[in-house]
């Protein structure tokens, strides 16, 4: 994935290096171990919007300093990345900042972004997405060929997308914003339905699942624990748990 321009790259300034997989580790054992709520903050997965990459049930630690405008020391401590495209991102719902969600960044500013049949053209090129899960084989006039005419109620802010960010039947991803869905992509709310993320929305990328276990939507939307799910954690704790995704990293995929 090549987001720079190449203006940028011939201005003599190094680039930053990016993380790799050790400096991913280092990272996360650094959040565990000293990481407060400005560092990094605990997030559960609720829905099925981005199965099967993640699961409902999955516990993450997120990174809040990933995307942070990096500084002259702090740049060679922890170095910073811009958003990109197919990175994962947790940021709060527009329509209702309460909320917080968990998508795939899928345009960045200046991108353009249309689907046909379920495939994604990303300026102007069929995409390769692996991580992406189609559960019905119908195609739905809206969803799998974006932007179209809304065959359901969107929010006014996905309303303003489509009136005022399409040209030639593409949606342009303005300045400050970013576009996601989900991997889940027929049964995902993301930006189709409520328009762009602003960049001020995003609280960062999640790092690390720290915990996995297998609960429904209901038991995971409350904001508070429930009697049921504690019972249920008491009784079935060991076989729920599903421990093979404990401390499993998590990463984007490039789109190019």
């Amino acid at each position: 994935m090549t987001d720079e321009d190449p203006s940028e790259a011939s201005d003599g300034v190094p680039p930053e290096p990016p993380r790799g997989f050790v400096a991913e580790w280092a990272i996360t054992i650094i959040l565990l171990l000293f990481g407060t709520t400005n560092l990094v903050q605990a997030f559960v997965i609720p829905t099925g919007s981005m199965e099967d990459t993640l699961l409902i049930g999955d516990h993450l630690l997120v990174d809040k300093l990933a995307f942070a405008p990096s500084g002259p020391f702090s740049k060679h401590i922890l170095p910073y990345t811009p958003v990109k495209r197919g990175d994962i991102i947790v940021f709060r719902y527009p329509v209702e900042i309460q909320q917080t969600f968990v998508k795939r960044c899928i345009g960045v500013p200046g991108d353009r972004i249309k689907l046909i049949d379920k495939q994604l053209i990303l300026n102007g090129h069929s995409v390769i997405e692996p991580y992406v899960y189609h559960k019905t084989e119908y195609i739905d006039s809206y969803r799998d060929n974006f932007p179209s005419d809304p065959n359901v109620r969107v929010a006014d802010s996905a309303s303003d997308m489509l009136n005022n960010h399409v040209v030639n039947g593409e949606v342009v991803v303005p300045p400050g914003f970013y576009f996601a869905m989900g991997d889940n992509r027929d049964s995902s709310l993301d930006s189709r339905y409520w328009g762009f993320v602003p960049s001020a929305n995003i609280i960062g990328k999640p790092l690390v699942i720290y915990w996995s276990y297998d609960a429904s939507t209901e038991a995971l939307s409350k904001p508070m624990i429930s009697i049921d799910h504690l019972l249920d954690l008491a009784q079935h704790f060991p076989s729920k748990t599903r421990w093979r995704r404990t401390f499993r990293l998590i990463r984007g995929y490039p789109l190019k």
